[in-house]
């Protein structure tokens, strides 16, 4: 499963999660916008910063979504604000966010900017450390989903789902949050299909999405323990282009597909302009 992809589909669509996830009101995400921002000059993107829509005392936040292990994690976080920062001139502060999965993933060496850290400039998010899902605001546990041990997913996305249909005054598009879990089922179990899901779950409201497909696709590539050696490469680089779709950047879906960036970028230049 590529979490990072669903982790920066989630933020996008429901930015108010990520500040109920760090302390702050979910009403902040209205003063911001979530987007992936490209450093001038150098080889690689920051995926997912919220900026603030206006100057101000609102922070930038820089978020790293780190789900194996990485020493340099945070000289990176630490490289990426400030070459932002020193190219966009902005009046804003900065914080950067890392979360990952569990606290055994975070190898980030921190000798070189332990100060950011007893400045809390930059905190840090072990998503299993949270609490229980069913005691967790509806956004949050859907975050814990992705973490979730296989032999319970379904359980607890049965729980998740009757409390999404359920809740009063939910601040999240219901129709959206419900879509989301279901992807989420997707790419976590790739041997289910789309109505057994739905009998399980009562998802037959949602309408056939593209994005539904394009998950279920890359769910079951990567459930394949079998086959050719070609023609695993073929139906990597045919993913690429859906994948590309959904938004993921050239260096997300390399390291997805276990693909050199050149086959990567060679594959979305021989993709047919109407595809």
């Amino acid at each position: 499963m590529k979490t990072d992809s669903i982790f920066y589909r989630l933020f996008q669509e429901f930015p108010s999660i990520f500040f109920e996830l760090i302390g702050n009101p979910p009403e902040t995400a209205n003063t911001y916008q979530f987007s992936s921002v490209e450093i001038k000059q150098t080889a690689f993107r920051i995926d997912g910063v919220f900026l603030p829509t206006q100057d101000g005392e609102n922070p930038i936040y820089f978020l790293e979504v780190q789900f194996q292990p990485d020493s340099d994690i945070y000289l990176r976080l630490v490289s990426e604000a400030f070459l932002y920062l020193r190219q966009n001139k902005s009046k804003n502060s900065w914080r950067g966010v890392a979360i990952y999965p569990r606290r055994n993933i975070d190898t980030g060496e921190r000798q070189d900017c332990h100060e950011f850290f007893n400045s809390d400039r930059i905190s840090i998010i072990y998503l299993d450390e949270l609490g229980e899902a069913a005691s967790l605001p509806i956004g949050i546990a859907t975050l814990k989903l992705v973490i979730e041990n296989e032999d319970t997913t379904i359980t607890t996305a049965r729980v998740l789902i009757n409390r999404t249909k359920q809740a009063v005054n939910l601040q999240l598009p219901q129709k959206q949050l419900l879509e989301l879990i279901e992807t989420i089922l997707v790419y976590k179990l790739p041997n289910i299909s789309r109505e057994e899901i739905e009998a399980m779950f009562g998802l037959s409201e949602l309408k056939q999405t593209r994005v539904y497909q394009e998950a279920k696709q890359e769910g079951k590539q990567e459930g394949k323990e079998e086959g050719k050696q070609e023609g695993r490469f073929e139906a990597k680089l045919e993913a690429v282009p859906k994948l590309l779709a959904l938004g993921l950047s050239v260096e997300q879906i390399s390291q997805a597909l276990d693909l050199d960036v050149a086959q990567v970028q060679q594959a979305i230049q021989q993709t047919p302009l109407n595809e």
